[in-house]
């Protein structure tokens, strides 16, 4: 048979992306693989999969045939790997997961409900206590997981990657900066700057924006809160660097709008940090999977890491 369950991950992944670039980021395959898969499977079968005259990609009527396929095949066969794995690596074990991440939890609720109808004997929680000392509380045990942008220089801590994003300045509908097509650090030093309550080397509007160019603002102010920093911008109280999945809703409602920091802008990744011996039991890699899949499905203007 010349279908392979590769060629189905392919073809999933374009027709989910709408893009050959962006579903051979999330493959590990260069562009010009990826469109020879397509190509073979078209040359193979003396059929079109998807329509090089639209934008964005639409499959066509043998592609949306390849995808029924594939939404059938694929989850047995995520099952099957899940199941093998269990045998292999035992299924019995901890994850406690504390936060760095402030605004996930619209993806991070939806994996662990996943996860655990996956992995039932897998003690798993939500530690809250440890936000502001993630990291440490891995290193001594009291976590097993941490969900970071800010991954450091640790051995004995393994950085596995989620999803790539853009970091945007949000301002309010009626600040004078909605009509900069993007912002530069010069912009900012008049302005009262909204941040989580770390530390400023840890925060990217910072460290990889003003610092960088010995800006300092004219104000700080601080909340834990991401619907909090959303709402006090709105209300021309300060502006705020944000992930543009943590305050899609607004963008879309208008309360707030975004503008690139620098003509390149900030793109970030997020992680889930494991000890390093443990990151790659059977169940640790499961949930990874796990929550790769949720933030598709739950995000947008994301880049997920397969």
């Amino acid at each position: 048979m010349f279908l392979e369950l590769r060629h189905l991950r392919t073809i999933r992944a374009i027709a989910e992306s709408e893009s050959m670039a962006i579903a051979a980021e999330q493959l590990h395959l260069t562009q010009s693989a990826l469109s020879h898969q397509v190509r073979s499977i078209e040359e193979y079968y003396g059929l079109e999969l998807f329509s090089r005259r639209s934008r964005p990609m639409q499959p066509t009527p043998a592609g949306r045939r390849l995808l029924q396929a594939a939404s059938q095949i694929m989850p047995i066969m995520d099952t099957l790997d899940r199941d093998l794995r269990q045998l292999a690596g035992g299924d019995t074990g901890r994850l406690f997961i504390a936060l760095e991440c402030h605004s996930c939890f619209s993806w991070l609720l939806p994996t662990l409900n996943a996860y655990r109808e996956q992995w039932p004997n897998i003690d798993t929680d939500l530690s809250l206590s440890h936000s502001f000392d993630a990291l440490d509380a891995l290193t001594r045990g009291l976590v097993d997981v941490v969900v970071s942008s800010d991954p450091v220089d640790n051995p004995a801590i393994a950085f596995v990657p989620l999803f790539h994003y853009d970091v945007v300045l949000t301002l309010p509908p009626q600040h004078p900066l909605i009509s900069e097509p993007f912002i530069t650090p010069a912009m900012l030093a008049d302005q009262t700057i909204i941040t989580y309550p770390v530390h400023r080397n840890r925060l990217d509007i910072f460290a990889r924006f003003l610092a960088p160019a010995g800006i300092e603002p004219a104000a700080t102010r601080s909340s834990e809160l991401t619907v909090m920093i959303a709402q006090w911008v709105a209300s021309n109280r300060g502006v705020a660097a944000l992930p543009t999945w943590a305050v899609a809703d607004e963008l879309a409602r208008g309360s707030i709008v975004a503008r690139p920091l620098g003509k390149a802008g900030i793109q970030s990744t997020l992680y889930l940090a494991f000890r390093v011996d443990e990151r790659d039991l059977a169940y640790t890699r499961a949930f990874v999977d796990t929550a790769r899949i949720s933030a598709r499905k739950a995000l947008t203007d994301i880049r997920i890491v397969s």
